[in-house]
């Protein structure tokens, strides 16, 4: 993130670091991630100690051209050009210079906590208070422990308001927070049970989250979440409360009526009845938006002209989507806001994309950033050269007359508006390139998504990068320091995609894949994918490609052993990597005891392979009942790992350890764990309330025709459906062939409804289903989830007598895959 220009001796007073500086220089630009840096020269490099140790990374950002660090203990290396500023903790540091910065302004600064709606109530204000102030405020989510410094670092002295979101997970966060973000005003939005397993009670979530308004001289909340905690509020503030069922609060809402698909609510304020037209219908929004109608209230608006604003709200889109585009093209379409920071994200998880080797960027002018034209285009033509996009599809007339500054860039295209670049669509034949959309709202680029985007077949599911990257650090969490982590990818990375999730887990830095199949390691490595490969079930007929795409063979059999030496030894190569399976328990694949001595005769001094690692599998590590077998499974391994690199004469990769295995079975890591479907959010070995992983699909389809039904009518194949009384069905986009199995017919199936579960009627055909709709409101086009966060993947399982793994892996490839990113 980008601000004013410190010098570094300036940084190293405030931060109280020692060290000494071998070059003088300015810092505008903080740096956490070494895969992020756009200003090299003037950047400061924070190594932070999290799940992975930054100081890991000092020679990467080096090798950028960053000369300027923060650490904790100087680096071994050759660093000579560089200032290392040394202080005990890189994270507090980091907040101690935000907080700084921060107390160098005088401005108002609204600072927003709660459990959920943080995000939607900033952009909501943002968009409200625009028109009078020059606002800064986090981009996208930017809410943690280094987010938030981060984002406050971007004040600049043009800004006349800030708005700052604050989240936190546990006790004893948010006073760091505070003293960074340094509140006039807090807004609380909805207290739910988000981060509860954080807290040993809801009075304690409170508490710790109403510490960030300890020194606000006006705070804003809902009355009826709040009472009893009058305690723990600043002495000194002004409260304004709001409320929906006590005519105690300040805003007082006592009618909710649907006008035109929008919200009308009638209030009592200052004794005056007042009204407001909200364009949203679902229950978030309407408290998101009367949090938002609270704090124009209590800031000075009049009812007339919070009324008017309120009243052109627009969704708020946090989230990048990607999807398959036409002429073999990646689409990422984040083409309802555009700001200089979430385009820096944007930029980020474009060059994430290695499946195609072009870099396209489809930009619009950028509204209301508080800069000059010269200045916020220079800094975004920096941006762009510095990622190496390829092709730079500018719109508008600010991007029309500056130019100039993408001089430079391969290729780039300046249209006056999306009508003049619709225009010429197909002169700019797109074909296989990855191709970030980033437009302000008014310039209506789901007009260019819509065109470049493949046609699909109606049912979707939704993949949330974010909650898979949570998962990955979730599990990473539990091991110790230098164990690697394998993360499985097979079967179509479990239903839910091949490059596009492998590409999350690489710019991660996991250490292997695995894959099932050569063709499925060959898949990756032609989508640019260079991490190391393990092929499960390598087939002889195709070491070629094996070799061809440097993928590292499983050996689990005498036979297959010697084909592959055999092969390599023929094919004039040497020392070629393997993963060798032993038979541990599970009797499927590997070597038994009984064969270990004869196999480390083979493998001994063999110059034609080179054994990686050694490897088994857990047959029971979810299952408390069968824990006696795992003790033995592991005593196993440890021997024949043992005799193996004995024989060897050198160290190798040890791996036992599955999902279950890694949050039940800390002892049986070794030096490396194989992560399956833990990464898709499902771990039986743990409580879902306690195990701190998310669900990342979402299967959602459509209702195609609403009909009535009398009793006793069939409904269709073989007339296996009925109703007991009259009532109606819905046809929904969804069949065998997708994936919704056979056995969910007939009842067994459910499927949510505008939040109601209801039932499958009558026989699941290949295409489409029928589900009773009596006692819904309905319409053709309604979404239906087959499975969410309500209805999780579990309960499908358990509908039909299986396990999750069928669920997902059976979800057909005609669905369309949606992936979404923050």
């Amino acid at each position: 993130m980008s601000s004013s220009q410190y010098t570094i001796t300036h940084v190293q007073q405030i931060i109280n670091a020692t060290g000494t500086l071998v070059r003088e220089g300015s810092i505008s630009s903080l740096v956490t991630d070494s895969r992020q840096i756009s200003n090299p020269a003037e950047s400061i490099f924070f190594a932070l100690n999290g799940r992975r140790n930054g100081h890991a990374f000092i020679k990467e950002a080096y090798e950028h051209g960053v000369r300027n660090f923060i650490v904790t203990h100087l680096p071994d290396g050759d660093f000579s050009a560089a200032n290392f500023l040394i202080v005990d903790d890189v994270l507090k540091a980091l907040q101690k210079l935000a907080a700084y910065h921060r107390s160098e302004f005088n401005l108002p600064v609204i600072g927003v906590t709660g459990s959920n709606g943080k995000t939607i109530v900033k952009e909501w204000l943002y968009q409200l208070m625009a028109a009078d102030n020059n606002i800064v405020r986090n981009p996208k989510s930017y809410n943690s422990q280094i987010g938030v410094p981060l984002s406050v670092w971007q004040i600049r002295a043009e800004n006349t308001l800030g708005i700052f979101e604050a989240g936190i997970s546990t006790i004893n966060e948010m006073d760091a927070l505070q003293a960074v973000i340094q509140p006039t005003i807090g807004v609380l939005t909805h207290l739910g049970s988000a981060h509860d397993e954080g807290f040993e009670s809801t009075a304690q979530k409170i508490t710790e989250k109403l510490k960030l308004f300890i020194n606000c001289n006006l705070v804003v909340c809902n009355y009826d979440q709040i009472t009893g905690y009058a305690a723990q509020f600043p002495a000194n503030a002004k409260h304004f409360t709001w409320s929906f069922s006590s005519n105690r609060a300040d805003l007082y809402v006592f009618s909710e009526t649907v006008i035109s698909k929008r919200h009308y609510l009638r209030a009592v304020y200052n004794g005056q009845e007042i009204e407001c037209l909200i364009p949203f219908l679902d229950e978030a929004s309407i408290e998101n938006a009367v949090t938002c109608w609270a704090v124009l209230l209590a800031m000075g608006y009049s009812p007339a002209e919070a009324d008017k604003r309120l009243e052109h709200l627009t969704p708020v889109s946090m989230r990048l989507e990607m999807k398959t585009g036409i002429n073999d093209c990646s689409v990422i379409d984040d083409s309802y806001n555009s700001d200089v920071q979430s385009l820096a994200i944007a930029l980020n998880f474009l060059q994430q994309q290695n499946q195609h080797k072009t870099k396209t960027l489809i930009l619009s002018d950028i509204y209301q950033s508080g800069l000059k034209q010269h200045e916020l285009y220079g800094q975004v033509a920096e941006m762009v050269k510095n990622r190496n996009i390829d092709r730079f599809v500018a719109v508008g007339d600010d991007l029309l007359n500056n130019q100039q500054q993408f001089a430079g860039i391969n290729q780039s295209y300046f249209f006056k508006d999306t009508a003049d670049l619709l225009s010429h669509f197909q002169e700019l034949n797109f074909n296989n390139e990855a191709i970030l959309i980033k437009g302000s709202r008014s310039f209506e680029f789901e007009r260019v998504s819509k065109a470049l985007s493949q046609k699909a077949h109606e049912t979707m599911l939704e993949i949330n990068l974010n909650a898979l990257l949570g998962n990955l650090n979730f599990y990473k969490s539990k091991l110790k320091p230098g164990v690697r982590l394998m993360a499985m990818v097979k079967a179509f990375s479990y239903g839910s995609g091949t490059f596009e999730v492998a590409n999350i887990l690489q710019y991660n830095k996991v250490d292997y894949l695995a894959v099932a199949y050569i063709d499925e390691g060959v898949a990756l490595r032609e989508a640019g994918i260079t991490l190391p490969i393990m092929v499960l079930n390598p087939e002889p007929s195709a070491f070629d490609k094996v070799i061809e795409f440097k993928l590292e063979p499983e050996i689990y059999s005498f036979g297959l052993l010697d084909k592959f030496i055999k092969y390599i030894q023929n094919n004039g190569n040497d020392h070629y990597p393997v993963h060798i399976k032993i038979d541990t328990g599970m009797h499927r694949l590997g070597f038994e005891g009984y064969e270990l001595s004869s196999l480390c005769d083979l493998l001994s001094g063999n110059p034609y392979i080179h054994v990686v690692s050694v490897f088994s599998h857990l047959v029971a590590s979810d299952a408390e009942a069968h824990d006696d077998f795992t003790r033995k499974q592991i005593e196993r391994f440890e021997e024949a790992s043992a005799r193996i690199e004995a024989a060897l004469g050198y160290k190798v990769i040890r791996h036992l350890s599955n999902t279950s295995g890694i949050t039940r079975w800390p002892e049986a890591h070794f030096d490396m764990v194989r992560l399956g479907i833990g990464l898709y959010g499902i771990d039986g070995a743990v409580p879902p309330h306690l195990n701190g992983l998310q669900p990342i699909a979402k299967l959602k389809t459509s209702i195609s025709q609403i009909r009535s039904i009398k009793a006793g009518e069939t409904v269709g194949y073989n007339r296996n459906g009925s109703l007991q009384s009259d009532g109606r069905i819905a046809t929904v986009r969804i069949g065998y062939a997708d994936g919704y199995l056979r056995a969910f017919g007939n009842g067994v199936g459910k499927m949510l409804l505008k939040g109601v579960l209801v039932p499958t009627v009558g026989n699941i055909a290949m295409d489409m289903c029928m589900i009773d709709v009596s006692d819904v409101d309905v319409a053709e086009g309604d979404e239906v989830y087959v499975f969410n966060e309500q209805q999780t993947i579990e309960d499908l399982a358990k509908q039909i007598g299986t396990i999750p793994y069928e669920i997902l892996t059976n979800i057909s490839q005609r669905v369309k895959r949606v992936y979404f990113y923050e």
